[in-house]
């Protein structure tokens, strides 16, 4: 039986990917590798949004081929997005490359090229075409295979159409399109039965959920009264599969904090205190630049509304330094907006030109020394944050959905809460992966709290 592996880069998204595909092999007879350098097959998915993240991808690819000098047999396969970037170009890139498939089309095609590879083609491209987001869907009625998980992720809007000037996702995810939500329900249900309790719903833009030709189905009513597509759809999972006791969705946009939104935020007990709400700059110059279509006020009015409406919630977000033409005065209204908006963590990223866009054509001025300064300053500016509004967990009892054994320290386990805070603990007898736990937390760290289970261990 042949086995295979796959190596992941990039966002969320491309971690469920990984997922179906994963399915979709074992589904048609692939068993799951020991470890890489067993596998028969390696597949690589990619991602494009960062020069770094190719940088990886194209050193891996690299490695993984040469090793067919003492592995002959060896299928490496590209998937992702920079398999849609790069096209043909990237086995000239790659020597040795047995096939590329973007990531609308890799669900649909993946069996069939890693059976082609293995009886010895080579060289295959399949990009992505203009096929609708079902079609799309890799392996729906895969089976299960693999470890269930506690937390899975739901993908419900493929694409992008916000048209960032920086972001090269709408080139290479395509036009966006968003799933119907009795396709949803039924890849939830699913996803509760191979015992998931908690469930992120996925898109690049996911509040657009439902904004693009879409009509929200006549026998879905909603007993809530919602009339946007998001909300009626958090609040249709909730009701339908009561096994999933949390409910997320990333990531977020300023603009789509509508009070409907807030209101099932904080109405709908599944739907967890969180959101993910990239911010990117504080300075209306830049924002104006990067066409985000928010301003400094209207972003910090959406945390505004969503901290007044959602009891304890916790806002984390992206911020870019170093775009083109970012000066310090710029840098300086980011740092301040950061802390107006009180983040409790912060992903900052430090700019790269993605080929295509159009800010790739305007000069990389800032030098990589200030990108990097700029980068230390609001870490440290978050991790003094994140002290300080962690700080206020101490004390509190928190439910924490349990994931397992720590990364860092195999004796004490760790979770999540429902604001996604780490927590780490001491596992009690009988604990098992996927419980929750009553955690009365005894300190503090910027990105982790740390507890003591004072309760008993609810199932699922």
């Amino acid at each position: 039986m042949p086995t295979f592996s796959i190596h992941t880069y990039g966002c969320q998204m491309n971690v469920r990917d990984s997922e179906l595909l994963a399915r979709r092999l074992r589904a048609a007879g692939f068993a799951d590798a020991p470890a890489e350098d067993e596998a028969d097959v390696v597949l690589v998915n990619s991602c494009s949004v960062r020069e770094k993240a190719e940088e990886k991808a194209l050193g891996k690819l690299g490695m993984l081929c040469a090793a067919r000098r003492e592995r002959p047999g060896l299928v490496v396969g590209l998937t992702g997005c920079m398999a849609n970037r790069l096209g043909p170009d990237v086995f000239a890139l790659v020597p040795g490359l047995s096939f590329s498939v973007g990531p609308r089309a890799a669900g649909a095609a993946v069996v069939d090229l890693v059976r082609r590879a293995l009886a010895g083609s080579k060289g295959m491209l399949v990009p992505d075409s203009e096929r609708g987001a079902e079609d799309a869907l890799p392996a729906k009625d895969a089976g299960a295979g693999g470890p269930p998980a506690p937390a899975s992720f739901v993908t419900i809007l493929f694409g992008c159409n916000q048209r960032c000037s920086y972001c090269i996702v709408p080139f290479v995810r395509g036009r966006e399109e968003s799933r119907d939500p009795r396709a949803v329900l039924a890849e939830v249900r699913a996803e509760a039965e191979r015992g998931a309790r908690e469930i992120t719903l996925l898109g690049q833009s996911v509040m657009r959920y439902g904004r693009m030709g879409f009509a929200w189905p006549d026998d879905l009513p909603s007993p809530m009264g919602f009339t946007e597509p998001l909300p009626r759809l958090l609040e249709l999972l909730a009701r339908e599969v009561p096994a999933i006791r949390r409910l997320r969705f990333t990531s977020g946009h300023p603009l789509g904090v509508t009070p409907e939104l807030v209101r099932a935020m904080r109405e709908i007990p599944a739907v967890c205190a969180h959101l993910h709400l990239p911010m990117q700059s504080g300075s209306d110059r830049v924002l104006k630049e990067m066409r985000r279509g928010y301003d400094r006020a209207r972003y910090l009015d959406a945390v505004r509304a969503l901290r007044e409406g959602v009891p304890d919630i916790a806002i984390t977000t992206d911020v870019i330094v170093g775009f083109p033409g970012e000066t310090e005065e710029d840098f300086e209204l980011t740092r301040s907006a950061m802390e107006e908006a009180a983040f409790d963590n912060a992903f900052v990223f430090k700019y790269s030109p993605r080929p295509g866009t159009p800010s790739a054509e305007r000069p990389d001025d800032v030098p990589d020394e200030e990108k990097r300064r700029r980068d230390q300053v609001l870490l440290a500016d978050q991790d003094a944050r994140g002290q300080r509004l962690n700080d206020r967990w101490t004390g509190r009892t928190v439910e924490v959905l349990a994931d397992g054994p720590s990364l860092r320290n195999a004796a004490r386990w760790s979770g999540r809460t429902e604001q996604n805070k780490i927590v780490v603990f001491e596992p009690v007898p009988g604990l098992a992966r996927g419980d929750f736990v009553q955690v009365r937390i005894e300190s503090a760290h910027p990105q982790t709290l740390f507890g003591t289970v004072g309760a008993p261990c609810s199932a699922p």
